[in-house]
């Protein structure tokens, strides 16, 4: 199928049409990486010095003790190099387009064995295996960044420039080992992710949102505004779904709690979901929509499709960014106000952040009951003021007790979430809507979370509690849909104490 071509005149670049072709293969231009620091200056340093800061001040972005990739000598880049560019000349790209992944890695790995074989390069089995893992991954995938994005453990990996890789593991902060091969191959990788969704990032478009092909959201911001190299962010997502089992087992919530957000869920409550960056409110709106009916329709809008409902009637909707000439950009506002028209039963938006809060308020309150959005907030009662403060940004001049009762009328219960010092998320209140008394929006508190102290290693101790309420003001909704005895138990139970909880999501 493949065929290796002249070796007279310099060989042509492939033409290979861009509809068909998966990547886009830049054969590598630039001096190789500098040599690794030797291991004989790692080895220097004594045992005991290494544990002891973690233990006495636990800090939020830490140097590894072993970073995850092996560190790569000049030699190998070299070597790398010159088989990559031998790559280039031999293989018809036209075909390889039309192979599967799985069919295409494999006549990689044959063409590079085969090159290895013909110029005679000496190196190690692993030597080679790494080298052929990572010539298939710049061909067929995102490059150094794979290995990353194999692993499940990986909240959030962070690219800041060609030689810096962070990523979060267990709510902390470490750097890698990974790295690329220059400016040039990083911005290659970042313009392969988001060709994936009609999008371009370069020097006139150098802030781009686009998402991968498992729903992870992924943000680049290119030079000249990023000084130091393009910067890429990619907030990952596990595999395996959660469930509000799952953040019961991590500690996330009690049993009791994840009871009572199942009622919220089934009783068609409209719920904000408040919190920090990173706090965890996208998995929590995923685990609270598992249980809507799949006999409803659901409508998401949002900026970067992630949620991942599991009901089978869902139509997700996106916005889209302006072209070069500014025209054609569909704002979060116009999918909310087009998806009244969808015959929706529920409404999910993925983030509220502008005058499109006026809208969602609307469609809450004229009979989409259940529907569902999240936005960044520090408590609910802050929740409230900032969806006060997105209506009044979108040039709605409504007196403040009217937009009060309007927020009262739609909004019934407010989930708040945490990421606490030591890195892990945790849900702090479960708080309703109740009414007004004057100009003040009445709340009070089903279920919060107090921290009691620390442990030795530096992880949050605390507990899970209800505050005493009986009967909800969602009472009777939840009587209607048969979850009221479901919905006492949780309460009662959830006054006994919970341990100790030093886990979190």
């Amino acid at each position: 199928m493949f065929g290796r071509r002249g070796t007279g005149a310099p060989p042509e670049a492939p033409k290979t049409d861009a509809h068909t072709k998966p990547v886009q293969i830049e054969p590598p231009r630039v001096a190789p990486d500098p040599a690794p620091e030797p291991v004989v200056e790692r080895a220097k340093t004594p045992p005991p010095v290494i544990p002891e800061p973690v233990k006495a001040t636990p800090q939020p972005v830490r140097e590894p003790q072993a970073p995850p990739s092996r560190s790569r000598s000049a030699d190998y880049y070299d070597t790398k190099t010159a088989i990559f560019s031998a790559l280039i000349d031999a293989i018809d790209l036209s075909q390889l387009a039309r192979m599967d992944t799985e069919s295409a890695r494999d006549e990689i790995r044959d063409i590079v064995n085969e090159i290895i074989s013909l110029k005679n390069v000496v190196m190690s089995i692993s030597e080679q295996e790494d080298l052929l893992d990572d010539i298939c991954n710049d061909v067929l995938g995102y490059g150094p960044l794979e290995p990353l994005l194999a692993r499940d453990d990986i909240a959030d990996i962070m690219v800041n420039g060609a030689d810096t890789v962070y990523i979060e593991v267990q709510g902390r902060i470490e750097r890698t080992g990974v790295r690329f091969r220059d400016n040039s191959q990083l911005m290659n990788v970042c313009q392969r992710i988001v060709s994936q969704i009609g999008r371009r990032v370069d020097e006139s478009s150098p802030i781009c949102d686009a998402r991968l092909p498992d729903g992870s959201r992924v943000n680049v911001i290119a030079p000249p505004l990023a000084i130091d190299g393009p910067t890429l962010t990619i907030r990952k997502f596990r595999k395996d779904k959660l469930t509000l089992e799952d953040l019961v087992k991590y500690g996330s919530i009690s049993r009791e709690g994840a009871q009572i957000l199942e009622v919220i869920g089934k009783s068609r409550c409209n719920v904000l979901i408040s919190g920090g960056t990173g706090s965890g409110k996208t998995t929590l709106l995923n685990c609270l929509t598992a249980y809507i009916e799949h006999s409803e329709r659901v409508i998401t809008c949002e900026d970067a499709a992630e949620l991942q409902l599991q009901q089978p009637h869902v139509v997700r909707l996106e916005t889209r960014p302006p072209n070069l000439e500014g025209e054609g950009e569909v704002t979060m506002r116009d999918l909310v106000k087009n998806c009244l028209r969808m015959r929706p039963e529920r409404i999910i938006v993925g983030e509220v952040r502008g005058p499109e809060a006026f809208d969602l308020l609307q469609a809450m309150n004229t009979g989409h009951d259940g529907s569902m959005g999240t936005l960044h907030a520090n408590s609910p009662r802050e929740a409230l003021s900032r969806i006060e403060g997105m209506i009044l940004m979108g040039g709605y001049n409504l007196p403040p007790r009217t937009l009060r009762e309007m927020i009262v009328s739609s909004i019934d219960v407010i989930v708040q979430a945490a990421r606490l010092r030591d890195g892990s998320r945790r849900i702090t209140h479960i708080t309703e809507v109740l009414g007004t008394e004057g100009d003040v929006i009445t709340m009070q508190d089903l279920f919060v979370y107090d921290i009691q102290g620390e442990d030795a290693g530096g992880r949050v101790i605390g507990r899970h509690r209800s505050t005493g309420v009986a009967r909800p003001g969602f009472w009777d909704r939840a009587r209607y849909f048969g979850e009221e005895k479901k919905l006492a138990a949780a309460l009662d139970a959830a006054e006994a104490p919970d341990p100790a909880m030093a886990g979190g999501l």
